[in-house]
């Protein structure tokens, strides 16, 4: 018997053996093992081993490794390279009857970690105990003379402190033994009622519920809800406990990125957490705030004023090697101004939004007005040249659509908040000025270039091009194709992808998602269906967006396809890679795909609308909002939704157009009309 349980609700992993050896005894393995998501710096494993036939001497070794080698591969770019030479320095290491302790600090950075480990051991069998420690391990092992039926039990507890500097490796070896003495009062039972505890508010806020219809088949259904959970499971545990830190792109599940963030956070995960957790949407806009000098030293090195975060970082500054698919995505600075906006109108966290939010809006505008310029070819229109959209495929062109929207929408946005600040909360503006030297009429040069964007558009296919050259490219015949060629990063030249009509990820018809109200539906219809089929789905981040975007456009066979792809993306291993790592952004994606895409919600200017398109795969959908402190609960079917007030005390929404107020407690029921569909695109 072999069998492993994730349980995502008590946040345990559970494993069970049942072993025979060559000679006959039967042994009985049992572990259950959790990350405290209650307490940051402790994790803990209980160890149960049970000879059932016999009486047998059971040797159980319990180790600190050191120095376990890095995830590294060199055909994939995006695999971690390793290291040349070992980055530890050993501090200390001692071991002391059942307690371990290492410390080490990195060669380059001067970071600290130290780890400790601890044990307790239960059984009525007779055993004796030895332990070691050396520089990059050590281990403690307990030889006991086991007694058929009778348990052995051991409780481990293992508790880890860093320091990016300030502490010792001493002082950090001394937290260690603080956590762990704390632990070992406690004991193994209260950490899992502990864990209970939270997981059990988690789920209240973030979880969703999906009902697969019964005259269908249902397994479809029953996968996506097994799989939505594991993606949210996993996005709290990358960012649970995260403060001052941002969100790997793989998580903590992987080295690949070796670790450093990207836009990823604030596009794909930062809805998610707006939502249904605010505080860490807090914490990791604040963070990003914490890289701001780093980012106007950034924007010096590249000639530009105010600043630019970098595309690809761990600590500030700029990890990404190529400048095209890197440096180049200046989009960057609005995609986290974006999800500045979306937090603030959701949670009407003016605090944030006038300190570290108005300052980083003032330097990105600045950037985005130095980077841009008017162009006479183009009527005086302010154009931004030599960029690279969220396609990776397509780089260093000018007035990419993505990238001008964006920006766009950054320079309204900066302008609107100074405005305010200064017509209606003098002591913030005075501050604000302070801080950055903000000139009287700045804002309204950045209103001025905001409203003059030139935003590509062609008028013969009435789409929106992705940049000025775009349509002149060759297509690339994706259908003829080898599938053994895909992606394609790994098996052409950038310069022969380069050269054609080819996306990686959704780039306009992410625009068309995050700024939907500045495109008619027949724009949205017309863009889809040009870019599609040009689509490989070579990066994670694509297949989510484009399950929106097909909800929304009436193409439910479509959304359903992408959603499915989306979700099962590391559960199923659709990829073949989730060896690196899951993909977290993607894990995003999919929350975004039931709230967006299948119940049609909208926030545009803080203000909730739902116009919901439930495939036929399912039944009914419930989730809960969170709405500046106020809880919205959502239950929907196909034929109508429900909302519900849980706490709070008022509320609008709209449903399909009609706007609603709805009080604390209450609940009102509303049919669903499926959406229009414009002319020439009827099944």
């Amino acid at each position: 018997i072999y069998e492993r349980t994730l349980d995502m609700q008590s946040g345990t992993l559970d494993r069970e053996v049942l072993w025979e050896t060559p000679s006959g005894k039967r042994v009985l393995i049992e572990s259950r093992r959790l990350v405290s998501l209650s307490q940051r710096h402790l994790a803990a494993i209980s160890f149960q081993v049970t000879v059932l036939n016999d009486h047998a001497p059971v040797v159980i070794c319990s180790e600190i490794v050191g120095d376990q080698p890095n995830q590294a591969g060199d055909k994939d770019p995006r695999q971690s390279k390793g290291f040349i030479h070992d980055p530890w320095i050993t501090e200390h290491h001692y071991g002391r009857k059942n307690r371990l302790m290492l410390s080490h600090r990195v060669e380059n950075s001067g970071m600290v970690i130290a780890c400790g480990a601890d044990h307790s051991l239960e059984t009525e069998c007779e055993y004796t105990r030895a332990s070691s420690c050396d520089g990059d391990y050590g281990k403690v092992e307990f030889s006991v003379d086991a007694r058929m039926g009778k348990p052995i039990q051991i409780f481990k507890y293992m508790a880890y402190h860093t320091s990016r500097g300030g502490a010792s490796p001493q002082e950090l070896c001394e937290r260690c033994e603080r956590t762990l003495d704390r632990a070992l009062k406690l004991g193994f039972a209260p950490l899992v009622k502990e864990q209970r505890a939270y997981l059990d508010d988690f789920w209240q806020r973030a979880d969703i519920e999906i009902e697969g219809d019964p005259e269908k088949n249902t397994r479809p259904a029953g996968e996506m809800q097994q799989a939505l959970r594991w993606n949210l499971f996993q996005i709290l545990q990358a960012c649970a406990r995260a403060e001052g830190t941002g969100i790997p792109a793989k998580g903590l599940t992987g080295q690949t990125y070796e670790g450093h963030y990207f836009w990823d956070t604030e596009i794909y995960v930062l809805p998610f957490l707006t939502y249904t957790a605010p505080r860490i949407a807090r914490n990791l806009l604040r963070f990003r705030h914490s890289m701001l000098d780093r980012a106007r030293e950034r924007a010096r090195e590249v000639n530009q004023v105010g600043a630019l975060f970098p595309w690809r970082t761990i600590n500030g500054e700029e990890a990404s090697a190529y400048y095209a698919a890197g440096t180049a995505q200046y989009h960057i600075n609005a995609d986290i101004m974006f999800a500045l906006r979306k937090y603030a109108e959701i949670t009407d966290d003016k605090a944030l939004l006038f300190n570290e939010g108005a300052e980083m809006l003032v330097e990105t505008a600045r950037m985005w007005l130095d980077l841009g310029f008017y162009s006479k070819r183009q009527n005086g229109r302010f154009c931004i040249h030599s960029v690279t959209g969220p396609d990776e495929y397509t780089t260093v062109v000018n007035n990419n659509a993505y990238t001008n929207l964006m920006a766009r929408e950054n320079l309204w946005h900066a302008a609107q908040t100074v405005r305010f600040m200064r017509e209606n909360f003098a002591e913030h503006y005075a501050n604000l000025v302070h801080r950055t030297g903000l000139a009287e009429k700045e804002d309204q040069h950045w209103q001025e270039a905001a409203d003059r964007m030139f935003i590509p558009y062609d008028e013969e296919l009435r789409i929106h091009p992705q940049d000025d050259s775009f349509l002149d490219r060759e297509v690339w015949d994706l259908k003829e194709t080898p599938k053994s060629r895909f992606p394609l990063l790994l098996y052409y030249h950038p310069l022969v992808i380069y050269r054609h009509q080819v996306i990686k990820q959704a780039d306009v018809v992410l625009a068309m998602f995050l700024l939907g109200d500045e495109f008619t539906r027949e724009q949205k219809h017309r863009n889809f269906d040009y870019y599609d089929p040009l689509t490989t789905g070579d990066s994670s981040l694509s297949a989510c967006i484009q399950a929106i975007v097909s909800a929304e456009i009436g193409d439910e066979e479509k959304a359903v396809k992408y959603a499915r792809y989306a979700v099962l993306m590391d559960l199923a291993d659709v990829g073949g890679n989730v060896k690196d790592g899951c993909h977290i952004a993607s894990m995003g994606g999919t929350w975004m795909v039931a709230v967006y895409g299948f119940a049609g919600l909208r926030d545009f200017g803080g203000n909730i609308s739902f116009d919901p398109r439930l495939p036929e795969m399912l039944k009914s959908m419930r989730f809960a909002l969170t709405l500046r402190g106020q809880r919205l609960e959502i239950k929907m079917t196909r034929e109508k939704t429900l909302y519900t007030l849980a706490g709070g005390d008022h509320l609008q929404v709209t449903h399909q157009g009609e706007e609603l107020t709805l009080s604390v407690g209450e609940t009102i029921e509303r049919p669903n009309r499926p959406p229009p569909i414009p002319e020439g695109h009827e099944k």
